[in-house]
């Protein structure tokens, strides 16, 4: 037999075990197929080349103990040793916890740092966190933030508690709260804007999503801050948690957000930059979670950052 022929992939068949059980099908094959580019995952799912007890599932489909999961031929990277993340990325990370128990840690994450690695990205926040405490084997990111949003993100140490913070997303349990700075002054004191989403993939791979009637519901609440001249500061919070949904929603009502590149304003933006904004104003300040059979929720709060505090002073 020749080397070549010895070394090749064969498809894979795994029981689901009692700990695994409750993850999204996705999820499962990216830790089983570490280095596979998402995309490719999501292929091989849209394909059928995976199955679950012999049967197409599709990627929302979450894993029963027991489930038997064929997994294709794949060439894995293993030759490669994975990137390591620059250490001045792996210290900002050590010092941006602002919560941590035997459960879980808050980070408030950084803007311009992706929380996952993937689409021409080598590494993000929770591939620097997995190479900072490589003792840690089961850190996960429970959601995730835009590339550019700073603030409050939720990691997982331990996949059972993965799951029950995933249910309790799904029952309204985890409270999340923004602070975005829109174009225009409000007069009113709040606003709820309820207008499905969809999302759509462009040429190159950029997405961007749009308010559809064939969307997926979406529900934001927006309340008053503080009121400028030209902008309005709000806090907004997440009744689902759509992506780039509170970008969208904001910009739908003809209010978007401050530096938003991509559902913008660009003479907004204009203005904003001659005064120093030279990011997305959108931060996620505050998490509330009811844990289930405790008494009072965890609440965890991330400051905002210097360069917007500084923002708001100058629109004083």
């Amino acid at each position: 037999m020749s080397e070549r022929k010895k070394n090749s992939p064969a498809v894979r068949f795994l029981e689901v075990t009692p700990g695994q059980a409750g993850q999204r099908i996705d999820n499962f094959l990216l830790q089983q197929l570490k280095g596979v580019p998402r995309s490719y995952v999501y292929r091989i799912l849209r394909k059928g080349e995976v199955r679950v007890n012999k049967g197409r599932v599709k990627a929302l489909y979450r894993l029963q103990a027991g489930d038997r999961v064929r997994i294709p031929p794949v060439r894995l990277p293993d030759s490669r040793p994975p990137v390591q993340a620059p250490r001045g990325v792996n210290q900002r990370l050590a010092h941006a916890i602002v919560y941590e128990d035997e459960r879980l840690l808050v980070l408030n994450k950084p803007a311009g740092l992706a929380v996952h690695g993937g689409s021409g990205l080598s590494y993000g926040v929770i591939e620097a966190l997995r190479q900072l405490r490589p003792e840690e084997r089961e850190l996960e990111l429970v959601h995730r933030l835009d590339r550019e949003t700073s603030g409050c993100l939720l990691i997982s140490k331990r996949r059972s508690v993965l799951r029950t913070l995933h249910e309790l997303m799904r029952r309204q349990g985890v409270d999340k709260r923004y602070l975005a700075l829109l174009a225009g002054s409000w007069r009113k004191g709040s606003r709820v804007v309820e207008l499905p989403l969809r999302k759509n993939s462009l040429r190159g791979g950029e997405r961007l999503v749009r308010v559809d009637a064939e969307g997926k519901p979406a529900e934001t609440r927006f309340k008053r801050v503080r009121r400028f001249r030209r902008a309005t500061l709000v806090e907004a919070e997440l009744i689902t948690g759509r992506t780039h949904q509170i970008r969208v929603h904001g910009a739908a009502i003809g209010s978007p957000i401050l530096g938003d590149p991509k559902y913008g304003d660009e003479a907004a933006n204009r203005w904003a930059r001659s005064l120093g904004l030279g990011r997305l104003f959108l931060h996620a300040r505050r998490l509330e979670i009811a844990w289930p059979g405790e008494k009072r929720p965890l609440v965890v709060t991330a400051p905002l950052p210097e360069e917007l505090e500084a923002f708001l002073e100058k629109l004083e």
